[in-house]
């Protein structure tokens, strides 16, 4: 059976994004089982929490959506710690953990290098007292 997959992505923020998810998860999740959600899952990160819900069709996403009780956990996130887009989310972009790039060459700056002397070609002509 092919899901259609979205993700409730919730950032810590102002708020603890744990916090949310203990006084709102209960209620998303029964809302989603109860139109039509096959399948459901929290993963929780160190920047937050991420609800990845599976229906069977996109019609059944957009009816989850407008539900009250999605539409008011939604606007208890600040706009700027939530995130909501299809497919899964959270850590399912990267297989492979992400590694520091090596510097190249020593990794050091070059040492600051003095100007050279000035030199002059003609000294400044000798004064004779008389």
């Amino acid at each position: 059976m092919d899901l259609s997959w979205w993700s409730i992505e919730v950032r810590d923020g102002l708020f603890s994004a744990h916090r949310w998810r203990d006084a709102h998860g209960p209620a998303l999740v029964e809302a989603a089982i109860t139109n039509g959600a096959q399948e459901w899952h929290w993963d929780t990160a160190v920047f937050g929490v991420v609800l990845e819900i599976g229906f069977a069709d996109e019609e059944a996403w957009h009816r989850f959506r407008q539900l009250p009780a999605v539409v008011a956990a939604l606007d208890a996130v600040p706009g700027t710690s939530l995130y909501v887009y299809p497919g899964r989310g959270g850590t399912a972009g990267a297989g492979q953990p992400r590694h520091p790039r090596l510097t190249l060459g020593s990794g050091a700056a070059a040492l600051p290098e003095e100007p050279p002397p000035v030199i002059v070609a003609r000294p400044r002509p000798l004064e004779f007292a008389i």
